[in-house]
């Protein structure tokens, strides 16, 4: 049966992904051995396709004293100040693959702080890039994730204070962030980190989430970007599905006679997409 299936112009790797998935694709051809410093993109089916390649993905400097040199290629998400000197003098070919949002950010970090400013980090604790982030700071940082921490954090009257995102954070909580934090201090430079594609990508998926019957949203379980897109989809269409691969979905989606809309996060594979979408369009 065909059916209304929209998927998303921006849906799929963005420029950064693109970029570290390329590395290490072309690195793979030099025929010497290679390394990606912390898994290059959060996408378990590009990771175990490079590692049936010979890639091995290392996740911390101490293992690096028993392997054969060869290239070691930072990941996407950026690694801190300590680990990124301490590679460049391992003995080790370096390769960057820093997105180059991601960098903008620790320059603004290093700059920033070096110059007096407490650095906050609007993000995910946890996540690669935001620990990246706050190892660039010449005087540690304060990571928010929520409205609640933000309503809870104690400025210094005689301090100034930056403010920057996790280039992969929801748009709209980032701003209710910031509302919060500017109420309670005239001191404070934010600066909207967050990337354009990030951007454009949510805007898109909210504005087809909010005429679709059913949205299916494809990422990595462990992709923030992929995450976002998942909760902005859900808050307009309770029927929101978010998968990895198309055998999440073969069988087990209800059938709808509205409209179908899909996204996908930035580090979603292009034949997983097409995979899903021609399913979709054909079996839903």
């Amino acid at each position: 049966m065909n059916r209304e299936v929209v998927l998303c112009e921006n849906a799929g790797f963005c420029f950064g992904a693109d970029r570290g998935f390329n590395a290490v694709k072309n690195a793979i051809e030099e025929g010497i051995p290679i390394y990606t410093y912390g898994p290059i993109l959060n996408n378990s089916f590009i990771v175990k396709g490079f590692e049936e390649k010979g890639v091995r993905v290392v996740n911390d400097f101490s293992e690096l004293a028993n392997l054969p040199k060869g290239k070691i290629i930072i990941r996407s998400h950026g690694v801190s100040k300590a680990e990124f000197d301490k590679l460049q003098e391992s003995g080790f070919e370096v390769f960057d693959a820093t997105c180059p949002f991601v960098k903008r950010i620790h320059r603004i970090v290093a700059k920033e702080s070096e110059e007096g400013s407490e650095i906050i980090v609007v993000g995910n604790p946890k996540h690669p890039e935001v620990c990246g982030i706050v190892g660039w700071s010449h005087n540690g940082a304060t990571v928010i994730e929520n409205s609640e921490e933000a309503d809870k954090f104690s400025f210094a009257p005689d301090k100034k204070y930056c403010v920057v995102s996790q280039t992969t954070f929801n748009r709209n909580k980032f701003q209710e962030i910031v509302e919060l934090l500017e109420k309670r201090s005239y001191n404070i430079l934010v600066m909207n980190t967050i990337c354009d594609a990030t951007s454009i990508r949510q805007t898109e998926a909210e504005a087809l989430s909010k005429r679709a019957e059913l949205m299916i949203v494809i990422g990595d379980k462990a992709s923030s970007n992929s995450k976002k897109l998942y909760e902005i989809c859900k808050a307009n269409c309770d029927q929101t599905y978010f998968i990895q691969e198309l055998s999440d979905i073969v069988g087990r989606l209800p059938k709808v006679s509205g409209l179908v809309g899909i996204t996908a996060g930035a580090s979603t594979p292009k034949y997983i997409i097409e995979e899903v979408q021609s399913y979709v369009r054909n079996d839903v």
